[in-house]
C-alpha cells in the first residue's frame, strides 16, 4: 500500500526536514505485520514528494494474532491488507513519522508551526461509505477532497463500483495536522482495525484528534469507529473529549445514527485483518449505548445530557454575574469557549484572553470571527500572547480572572510563580479556578493511574484542592469558596471542582 505526501513550498525539499527523513537516501521501518519504506520519487526546488510504502506480510500478520484466538479460515492469508490502505498504513505512519506528527522540526520549526501546500495521494482506499464519505470527513478539515470510486473491473462496469476509493487531497495545513488527520481517519473510513484495540487507544484518539476531532461535524461516527464500537472506550473518548474545552456536543450516550454503508443487523459480518470477522453491531459488548445499556431497552428514548464543558462554562459565567464583575481575563483561554460566552451578554464590558499558544489564540480569532464583529463588540475584546508564570503588566487592572482548566497544564514546581503572576502581582478583586476531581475518574472507566488528558501534569482529589486554596489564600490575602460542577457523586464527588476566590479587603 502507498502514501504519498507533496509540497509545493519553495525550497521544497524542507519537506526532509519536516518529515525528519533524508530525500536522497531509503528507509526501511520494520513493522510487526512487514515492512515500511521512506523514499523520495522527486525531489526538487519547486516540488517535493515524499513516498511511504508498506509492505505486508500476510502471513506474519496472521501469526502475530497469538494462540488465544485462534482463525483457521482462508481469509487469514488472502485479502486486501497488503494492498489498501487501512489501519495498518496508520500504524506505520504513527512510527515512521512520530516526530513530524508532534509538530517538532528544530531546523524548520518555523514551518512546522504554520499551514504548508500539501498534497496527499492514496491509490486505493477502503471506504465504507463511499466516495461521499471521505468528502465528509476531510472536507471540514480544510482540504480539497478528491475521492473516485475505484470499478470493480474497468472491463465490466455492469459490476459496479468496489468499496475502494482513490483518495487525493489539496490543501494549505499544518504537515503535522495532516499525519494526524490520516493516522485517525483511514481506519475510520475502512471502519476496521486490524491490530487488537489497547487500552491506550482513547489516549492516541485525543492526542491525534486535539484541535480538529471536537469540533468535527462528524466526531461521533469518528469517534465510535475508531475505537471499534467499544461502547466502554467511546464513552470515555467522549467525556475526555469534553475535557479539552472544546465544542463536544455529544453527550456521554450519543444516539444510535445510521452510518453510511452500515450493514443491517444480522447481515454477514466483512471479513477484516486476517481473516477476523468484525463485530455485528448487535453484540452488546460493542454496540452503542441504547442497546448495550442494561435496563434500557432499543425503543427507549436516551436521557439527554449537558456536556460537562457546558456546564463549567455556564458555571463560571454565572459566578462572574454573581459577583457583579465587569471585566474579565479568562487566562489561558484557549480556542475561546468562554470568552464567545462573555461576549454574547452586553455586562461585561471588557473581556480579554491570554495564552501561551500563538496557535490558540488564532483559533479563539476564528471562533469569535474577529474580523468580521461589530465595531462596538470588537472595543470590548483584547487576545494577547503570554505566560502565566511570568509577571504581566497586562494582566492587572480587571474585576476578575478565570483559570478554567488551566492549573493542572503547569507543572507542580511553577506552580507559585502561577500563584504569584495571577494572586500577587495582578490581584483582581476575584479569582475563578475549575480543576477536574481526579476521584471521579472512575466514573469514566479510565485505566488505572490515567489522566483525563495526556497534557495533565496532575490532577488533584477534592483534598489536595482544598490544602492549594488554603494555601493560597493564607499566601496573598483572599478568601475561597468551593462549589461543585456537574453531578455531585455522593462518592467521588463532582467531576469538575470549583474555587471562587475574593480578594480581602486591603487597609490603606
Amino acid at each position: 500500500m502507498l502514501l504519498t505526501i507533496s509540497t509545493t513550498l519553495r525550497p521544497a525539499t524542507d519537506l526532509g526536514f519536516l518529515l525528519h527523513k533524508h530525500p536522497d537516501r531509503v528507509q526501511e521501518f520494520e513493522q510487526s505485520f512487514g515492512m515500511a519504506r521512506v523514499f523520495y520519487p522527486e525531489a526538487g526546488e519547486d516540488r517535493c514528494t515524499a513516498a511511504l510504502l508498506l509492505e505486508v506480510d500476510p502471513v506474519r500478520l496472521a501469526r502475530s494474532r497469538g494462540s488465544s484466538s485462534p482463525d483457521f479460515s482462508l481469509g487469514q492469508y488472502v485479502n486486501d491488507r497488503p494492498y489498501a490502505a487501512s489501519s495498518l498504513l496508520a500504524s506505520a505512519l504513527a512510527d515512521v513519522f512520530r516526530t513530524a506528527r508532534t509538530g517538532r522540526c528544530a531546523s524548520r520549526q518555523d514551518l512546522a508551526d504554520g499551514p504548508i501546500p500539501l498534497e496527499i495521494g492514496l491509490p486505493a482506499l477502503p471506504c465504507r461509505g463511499g466516495a461521499d464519505l471521505a468528502h465528509r470527513l476531510f472536507g471540514p478539515l480544510g482540504w480539497e477532497v478528491g475521492a473516485e470510486a475505484v470499478p470493480l473491473d474497468p472491463g465490466f462496469p455492469e459490476w459496479g463500483e468496489s468499496r475502494y476509493v482513490r483518495l487525493a487531497l489539496r490543501g494549505n495545513v499544518r504537515l503535522a495536522d495532516a499525519l494526524n488527520h490520516l493516522y485517525v481517519l483511514l481506519p475510520v473510513l475502512d471502519d476496521a482495525k486490524h491490530y487488537w484495540l489497547a487500552g491506550d487507544e482513547v489516549d492516541k484518539l485525543v492526542r491525534a484528534g486535539e484541535g480538529w476531532l471536537a469540533g468535527h461535524p462528524d466526531k461521533g461516527l469518528i469517534t465510535r469507529r475508531y475505537l471499534g464500537r467499544r461502547w466502554a472506550l467511546t464513552r470515555t473518548a467522549f467525556a475526555r473529549l469534553a475535557e479539552l474545552g472544546d465544542d463536544v456536543e455529544e453527550s456521554l450516550d450519543p444516539p444510535v445514527e445510521e452510518e453510511p454503508g452500515a450493514e443491517a443487523p444480522g447481515s454477514a459480518a466483512p471479513v477484516s485483518g486476517a481473516g477476523q470477522a468484525e463485530p455485528d453491531i448487535t453484540d452488546p459488548d460493542v454496540a452503542d449505548p441504547q442497546i448495550a445499556e442494561p435496563g434500557r431497552t432499543p425503543d427507549a428514548a436516551p436521557e439527554e445530557r449537558v456536556p460537562l464543558n457546558t456546564l463549567r462554562r455556564e458555571a463560571v459565567v454565572a459566578v462572574l454575574e454573581e459577583v457583579g464583575a465587569r471585566t474579565v481575563l479568562d487566562l489561558g483561554c484557549g480556542s475561546g469557549q468562554l470568552l464567545s460566552a462573555l461576549l454574547a451578554k452586553p455586562a461585561f464590558a471588557k473581556v480579554a484572553g491570554m495564552d501561551v499558544s500563538a496557535r490558540a489564540l488564532a483559533m479563539a480569532k476564528r471562533r469569535l470571527r474577529a474580523d468580521r464583529m461589530p465595531d462596538a463588540k470588537r472595543a470590548r475584546l483584547e487576545l494577547f500572547q503570554g505566560s502565566l508564570t511570568y509577571t504581566d503588566a497586562r494582566l492587572a487592572g480587571y474585576d476578575a480572572a478565570v483559570l478554567m482548566e488551566v492549573v493542572e497544564h503547569v507543572d507542580p514546581p511553577r506552580l507559585p510563580a502561577l500563584e504569584r503572576v495571577v494572586f500577587g502581582t495582578a490581584r483582581p478583586a476575584h479569582v475563578i479556578v475549575t480543576t477536574p476531581n481526579v476521584e471521579h475518574n472512575v466514573r469514566y472507566e479510565l485505566l488505572a493511574g490515567a489522566r483525563r488528558h495526556p497534557d495533565h501534569r496532575f490532577e488533584w482529589s477534592r483534598a489536595e484542592f482544598a490544602r492549594w486554596v488554603a494555601g493560597v489564600c493564607e499566601t496573598y490575602g483572599y478568601t475561597a469558596e468551593s462549589r461543585p460542577v456537574g453531578e455531585d457523586d455522593p462518592e467521588v464527588g463532582p467531576p469538575t471542582q470549583m474555587a471562587v476566590f475574593s480578594r480581602r479587603e486591603e487597609r490603606p
